[in-house]
């Protein structure tokens, strides 16, 4: 059985600010790190992880640091699951690039490559590729392991998509609050959903 239990970065700097995000790389602010640190005694004594793949983006790998501080389990960077490449909105504060970069008519279509941005195809294809690679490496029939992934709220929708196989256009979201964690089983290849954005950690 293969475990993968998937968290969210705390709180950043841009969350504040009202900022697009992205590929915007912002420090987590200091709520931010008191909730990674919640989140990473929740881990130890709930979740023992072998490893913990992290966004090289700072507000993730900042909190994988301090969950791998808690844990000693080691961290592996991981660049397909950086957050969506927003192009030249990241930083922007969100009212500044609605009024440089208007939506198209009609929204926004899965192959636009919007304000030089990351396509939602090409988002979901590196997420489909990060996860042929994940599976083939840590999957097993008879071993089982625990894995921590650390990331972003659009890919962690992406990641959610691709691993119960949902088309593109889906028309769903999977809600995610900072250092929200969503525990996903593979086991005799049946994929299993056992909590979604859980944040009791921090209450």
């Amino acid at each position: 059985m293969l475990e993968i239990l998937v968290v969210r970065h705390g709180q950043s700097i841009a969350d504040l600010e009202y900022r697009h995000e992205g590929r915007a790389n912002f420090p987590l602010t200091d709520l931010g790190v008191n909730q990674a640190k919640a989140a990473a005694t929740w881990i130890k004594n709930n979740f023992q992880p072998e490893i913990i793949i992290s966004s090289t983006l700072q507000r993730a790998y900042k909190t994988a640091e301090i969950i791998g501080d808690a844990t000693g389990a080691k961290i592996i960077k991981e660049e397909n699951i950086m957050e969506w490449n927003n192009g030249l909105l990241a930083g922007l504060l969100r009212d500044e690039a609605e009024k440089i970069y208007p939506m198209p008519d009609g929204g926004r279509k899965p192959h636009h490559e919007f304000a030089e941005s990351e396509s939602y195809i090409n988002f979901r294809a590196r997420a489909e590729m990060f996860w042929s690679k994940f599976i083939e490496e840590y999957y097993s029939y008879d071993e089982d392991k625990r894995i921590c992934m650390v990331s972003h709220g659009g890919m962690i929708n992406m990641l959610f998509a691709s691993f119960l196989n949902l088309p593109i256009n889906n028309n769903s979201i999977l809600v995610t609050g900072d250092t929200g964690m969503h525990l996903w089983r593979i086991k005799d290849n049946r994929k299993i959903i056992v909590f979604s954005n859980s944040l009791k950690h921090l209450k």
